[in-house]
């Protein structure tokens, strides 16, 4: 007689332990269907209602020019989206357009050596950038962005601009991705 209370302790604890197993198993189900739109790049999208992108060349519109600056900010910019998003790209009535201009590429010293000479130089480099979501217009903006690199004045310009041109632009490209479907 005494071995009854002991199977029967045996099963309450086995349905007890199924039912947690099934609780764990339905609220971990339930926790990873309730973020469909996010993903590990922080794009923020909910594809089932913008489903492309619109994305303009950038003329350079600075006074002073690096020829191959313009091909290589336009080149980034479309693949940061291609790479990182589902968005199809297209040539006219995306969803979002992304436009604008680059404004401003430019140099000047930025610190001093001891002599009294110029030691660094910075580089900078801004564009402007009109976005707008054709799904939901109260985010749509007017921004600049702008981004720096610093070299020493012992090298010239053409020793590092290609290097430094090449972060530049990889830098602007992920502001204004940030900016326009991160969400941050």
């Amino acid at each position: 007689m005494e071995k009854q209370p002991l199977k029967t302790d045996k099963n309450r604890a086995e349905r007890t332990l199924h039912s947690l197993r099934f609780l764990c198993l339905l609220t971990l189900l339930l926790l990873t269907s309730c973020i469909p739109h996010y993903a590990f790049n922080g794009a923020s999208i909910d594809y089932t209602l913008t489903k492309t992108i619109q994305i303009a060349d950038f003329p350079i519109r600075s006074s002073y020019v690096w020829g191959p600056m313009g091909p290589m900010f336009n080149n980034e910019l479309k693949d940061q989206f291609a790479n990182h998003t589902k968005l199809e790209q297209v040539r006219r009535d995306g969803d979002l357009q992304i436009e604008g201009e680059i404004t401003q590429y430019s140099q000047r010293n930025k610190a001093v050596s001891s002599e009294g000479h110029s030691a660094q130089v910075e580089l900078t480099m801004t564009v402007n950038v009109r976005f707008t979501n054709n799904k939901k217009h109260s985010e749509d903006f007017e921004r600049q962005f702008t981004t720096s690199k610093t070299y020493d004045s012992t090298q010239s310009l053409n020793a590092v601009q290609e290097e430094l041109v090449r972060q530049m632009v990889k830098d602007l490209a992920e502001q204004i991705f940030n900016a326009t479907v991160a969400n941050w």
